[in-house]
């Protein structure tokens, strides 16, 4: 994975301004894992790679530094935080306890063109498994916990767990890396089922299961 170019210009002026569509970009190469756990990039570098103003890359990287998705190194360096087993622990006690109770809520208010739509997600998740393709795997994945926890309607829960996402996003492309997607378990089988049966504590507690699942797997790739 080290040193290919990944960052690709996809502006589209209309619809957003500059620094909005830079942070989104930059968010998304944090998420998916193309921007590698400390691998450092400067202002000057995404500049030349996205082909825009030093303003609006700051103001993205600015963004990102306070959630938690990027840090300062000095000399002008900016990398994704590299995760230890406690920063790890710390996400794992975060994720579980938040996950579970989004999911909770969502099955309370889930229509059924609402798991119809997430059963789409989880059968395009489960092509990217059969064929090997990690960043669509991982996309999907995002795909389905995000519709899933706006079901919940509890915008600050989400906002925390998207946070969190943030972290160890980087993280789990590495475990793809080593692993591939067919040793990435997960349980959106058991929380569908529980969607359609309206059965709160058996959807959180499938989500629960995926949580520690995925952290576990985390913790055995990078440390």
């Amino acid at each position: 994975m080290a040193g290919r170019q990944v960052l690709k210009s996809v502006f589209d002026p209309v619809r957003l301004p500059a620094h909005e569509q830079v942070y989104r970009q930059l968010r998304d190469q944090v998420l998916f894992g193309e921007l590698e756990p400390g691998q450092p990039v400067t202002i000057q570098g995404l500049t030349d790679a996205l082909g825009v103003g030093m303003t609006p890359v700051r103001e993205a990287l600015r963004r990102l530094m306070a959630q938690g998705a990027l840090e300062f190194l000095g000399n002008r360096r900016i990398a994704v935080p590299v995760l230890d087993a406690q920063a790890i622990g710390e996400l794992t006690i975060a994720r579980k306890a938040l996950e579970p109770e989004l999911v909770r809520r969502a099955a309370q208010k889930a229509a059924p063109d609402d798991i119809a739509r997430l059963t789409e997600i989880d059968a395009r998740l489960d092509d990217a498994i059969r064929r090997g393709d990690v960043h669509r795997y991982l996309v999907e994945n995002h795909q389905f916990h995000g519709d899933l926890n706006a079901l919940a309607q509890a915008p600050i829960l989400t906002e925390m767990v998207d946070r969190l996402w943030l972290r160890f996003g980087p993280s789990l492309r590495v475990v793809c890396g080593q692993v591939g997607t067919r040793n990435l378990p997960d349980r959106h089988k058991d929380v569908l089922a529980a969607l359609t049966a309206r059965d709160a504590d058996a959807a959180a507690a499938a989500m629960e299961g995926d949580v520690m699942q995925g952290m576990e797997q985390i913790l055995q790739g990078v440390t």
